[in-house]
């Protein structure tokens, strides 16, 4: 996973050089996850926040990888379904105009920390979740001046988040970020 990691953002960064420049950030927002074909559950509000790194390859195709942390899941009344990932969205962005753009592409994401188990009177019981996450996303985003960067995404799982289950991850992200370049 980490040689991956560090392909993809070699590609992105030799990409950004050769074309247009580099685009490197910052970013933060908001996600409003749940999981699928889990009954009982309700949406988990949680934040998201990293870094970014891309590059526009001629006047209307560029790419984007970020390195996000993430809080996911979703809430019940029975117990906890926190699960925070650090995720590794890179995305093909297809611009309309020099500031609005569409962007789409795979999300690959590691758990770091899970709060899953239900509690039924004095017992817990640990759901055993999945280590890896892997997702598709959509979005929008919207090029300011001044380096400011919005976006809306939407990612939706590939795999399952429990060993023993068939739900996955569905993520509504907000963010804002700010461009150094």
């Amino acid at each position: 996973m980490k040689k991956v990691l560090i392909l993809m953002l070699i590609i992105v960064s030799t990409a950004g050089v050769s074309a247009q420049g580099i685009d490197f950030g910052v970013k933060a927002g908001v996600n409003f996850s749940s999981i699928t074909d889990a009954s009982g559950l309700d949406n988990r509000t949680g934040f998201v926040a990293g870094i970014f790194v891309g590059g526009k390859i001629g006047d209307k195709l560029g790419i984007q990888a970020d390195l996000l942390y993430s809080q996911q899941g979703a809430e019940f009344k029975l117990g906890d379904f926190d699960l925070d990932y650090v995720n590794v969205p890179i995305v093909a962005k297809y611009f309309l105009t020099d500031n609005f753009n569409f962007h789409l592409g795979p999300q690959f994401g590691v758990l770091v920390n899970d709060k899953a188990q239900t509690v039924v009177g004095e017992t817990i019981n640990d759901i055993a979740t999945n280590n890896f996450d892997i997702s598709a996303v959509l979005g929008i985003g919207y090029d300011l001046p001044m380096g400011i960067r919005l976006d809306g995404r939407y990612s939706f799982g590939l795999s399952d988040v429990a060993k023993s289950g068939s739900g996955k991850n569905n993520v509504i992200t907000l963010a804002v970020g700010y461009s150094f370049f």
